[in-house]
């Protein structure tokens, strides 16, 4: 998911909804929504990259939770005009959240063998 948000949605091509949305984050000014969007999109690999490692698998699933609640909290919150379905988007990150901590504790359990 990491890679396509990262690298699909936000830095190459990247998507017009994505943009749109970054756009309407009022402290933003219109001249920094592409660097922004490179930005988070970088982030985002790197961090695709930190689970695919398997390191600090706990410390990853909460860096991702921390961001996926971000990234909805700031969408409904700045931009919800931009968001077709935000239940469905909730209701998605809800259970890639749950997969996420799933991985991390089987993860973490198997390292502790």
């Amino acid at each position: 998911m990491w890679f396509y948000e990262g690298w699909w949605c936000k830095v190459w091509p990247g998507r017009a909804d994505q943009r749109a949305i970054v756009g309407d984050v009022p402290f933003l000014a219109a001249r920094t929504v592409t660097t922004a969007l490179v930005v988070i999109g970088l982030a985002e690999l790197v961090l695709g990259l930190w689970v695919l490692s398997g390191r600090r698998a706990r410390a990853a699933a909460f860096v991702q939770t921390v961001l996926v609640s971000g990234f909805n909290a700031g969408g409904l919150l700045f931009s919800r005009g931009q968001i077709d379905e935000p239940g469905r988007l909730l209701t998605q990150n809800l259970a890639f959240v749950a997969l996420v901590w799933l991985v991390a504790e089987t993860s973490a359990k198997a390292a502790a063998r």
